[in-house]
């Protein structure tokens, strides 16, 4: 099999995409309203409800932008559908899944033995320190898939190391 052949895909899921964008821009569209309808009394919190509520149509546009890729693992690499490397295999510790963990929602993170770059691609992945965490606006089947190969990867990995 060659290595840069897809074994797992994990793409936003249509649904969740849409209701994660449509609360991010109800909420920023809100900020702006009251700020420039029904501004308070003080000009300091109008400029406060006006910045936020503009960074947060930022990141509705930074998120429309970001869930148009999803993340595929090869047999080498954790990486983008634009190509972007989130983590190489031959880097990685381990999988983590439970409830109680630090992971994305409808996801998992990989431990990593070197510190990564920071990075995040909001409702998809995010990458801090020596964890990368996938999930977000996903389908949970997708990322519950991936996470099985990607152990099952490193089990054998660290067998075949012994």
């Amino acid at each position: 099999m060659p290595d840069n052949e897809v074994i797992a895909t994990v793409m936003p899921s249509t649904i969740r995409r849409y209701a994660g964008l449509a609360v991010l821009v109800t909420l920023g569209g809100l900020l702006v309203y009251v700020a420039l309808a029904t501004p308070p009394v003080s000009l300091f919190w109008r400029f406060v409800l006006l910045a936020l509520g503009l960074m947060v149509l930022w990141l509705a546009e930074f998120m429309r932008r970001a869930t148009l890729h999803g993340v595929v693992l090869t047999r080498d690499e954790l990486r983008t559908t634009d190509g972007q490397v989130l983590a190489r295999v031959d880097d990685m510790q381990g999988v983590v899944r439970g409830s109680f963990s630090l992971k994305p929602s409808n996801g998992f993170s990989v431990l990593t033995k070197t510190s990564q770059e920071k990075a995040w691609a909001p409702g998809i992945w995010w990458r801090l320190g020596k964890r990368v965490g996938v999930g977000g606006v996903t389908a949970a089947s997708q990322a519950k898939f991936m996470s099985e190969i990607l152990a099952g990867m490193l089990a054998n990995k660290e067998n075949d190391s012994q």
